[in-house]
């Protein structure tokens, strides 16, 4: 007997699912490409302005696509959701010495995006094989007009947070997500419907910026440390400086307090996602100091290219005025007379108001007398008026 078109595309699932596997995805699910019954919640956090700067989520084209897959592939008849764990362990304990930054886990190793669509495009030319004819597809590893978490949940493979990230119930949040549209049909796996937070507000509770939303799992992009260390090209607002700790590029706070990672969380041994060595968590002041050309060979093919040297630098002398580091002031000292970027000398002079002390204050008066940037002059004279007030308010010895 022929065996019957739905039982050959069920077949083919099953056997796409196994070949992700082989390829090093964790997990794969199957969804339909019907328009997300969630998209009002995401165009709402659109109008309140919580995707901060990051304006390419709300073009025209963007929202369109969103709300409708088959105008990014017409005929379109499934989405492939694959996740990829890259949970590496808990980092090795810093060294004595100088501050180190903190780098998120993604990091750690060079930019995933190559990995995946490599994996993704075997996985396709495996399909093709199966169907014994070209299917169209379009391929997104974290970079398509979808909302992804949504796809992953309704595929199966776990259910959104309250920190907004997907978690399997076998591996918790560590994982990548990436999706194939294909115009092939598949049988759609049953969606995660079971909510597994519960009454926890761990990850809530822990944001030390206040980030996450407790009403409806919802992140304020503009405070969210990930955002502002990766994304923003401007100042980072001054009263959100302080808890942005010693992060200078991503945040993991809310992965590293949800119980489901603590108990669950699997450590990965997939090459292409172990750490570099040494780890790219560089000494602060090392990296404030860094030039542009130490920068592109040392991160080169790293994630941490994104937010350039500039914002690297900046987010340095951040995390060394949030500490209070007092050994760092010759660093911020130079970075604040002579870097070439005035984002980076006004964070600089921010940092030695941290200080509070007299050779940070005769630094940032001897940097007003030739500061020409009015941005920059105004983080020198509110760091002046920061550190006298600190020290007037330092109890007697």
């Amino acid at each position: 007997m022929l065996e019957s078109a739905p039982a050959k595309n069920a077949n083919l699932a099953n056997r796409i699912k196994a070949h992700a596997r082989a390829l090093g995805f964790s997990a794969c699910g199957i969804t339909t490409p019907e328009p997300p019954p969630h998209l009002t919640q995401f165009e709402n956090w659109l109008q309140a302005g919580m995707h901060a700067g990051m304006h390419y989520l709300a073009s025209e084209h963007a929202r369109t696509r969103r709300a409708d897959p088959l105008l990014i592939l017409p005929g379109c008849q499934s989405i492939i959701v694959l996740a990829t764990n890259y949970y590496q362990g808990e980092p090795p304990a810093a060294e004595p010495g100088p501050p180190h930054a903190k780098v998120a886990r993604y990091a750690w190793n060079d930019d995933y995006h190559h990995t995946l669509l490599v994996r993704m495009r075997a996985l396709h030319a495996f399909i093709e094989a199966a169907c014994g004819e070209p299917v169209a597809q379009r391929m997104y590893a974290d970079t398509g007009p979808l909302l992804e978490r949504e796809l992953a949940q309704r595929a199966g493979i776990g259910w959104i947070g309250k920190n907004t990230l997907l978690i399997n119930p076998r591996a918790g949040s560590w994982t990548l997500l990436s999706e194939i549209l294909l115009a092939w049909p598949l049988p759609a796996d049953a969606p995660f419907m079971a909510d597994r937070c519960g009454s926890c507000t761990r990850c809530i509770d822990a944001c030390p910026t206040q980030a996450i939303l407790p009403d409806a799992r919802r992140i304020d992009s503009r405070r969210c440390i990930s955002y502002l260390t990766i994304e923003e090209r401007g100042a980072i607002a001054p009263e959100l400086r302080p808890a942005l700790q010693d992060w200078v590029f991503g945040c993991d706070i809310c992965q590293d307090v949800c119980p489901w990672n603590v108990r669950f969380a699997q450590t990965t041994n997939d090459e292409a996602f172990l750490a570099r060595n040494p780890l790219p968590e560089p000494g602060l002041q090392d990296l404030l100091l860094t030039t542009t050309a130490q920068f592109s060979e040392t991160y080169k093919g790293s994630p941490l290219k994104r937010a350039k040297r500039s914002g690297m630098a900046r987010n340095a002398a951040v995390a060394l005025g949030a500490q209070r580091a007092q050994n760092a002031q010759p660093a911020l000292a130079t970075a604040l007379m002579h870097d070439a970027e005035a984002g980076v000398r006004a964070h600089a002079a921010w940092a030695l108001g941290q200080l509070a002390d007299a050779p940070s204050r005769a630094t940032l008066q001897a940097a007003l007398l030739t500061e020409h940037d009015a941005v920059v002059r105004g983080e020198i004279t509110a760091a002046i008026e920061c550190s006298r007030t600190a020290d007037a308010n330092a109890p007697m010895a």
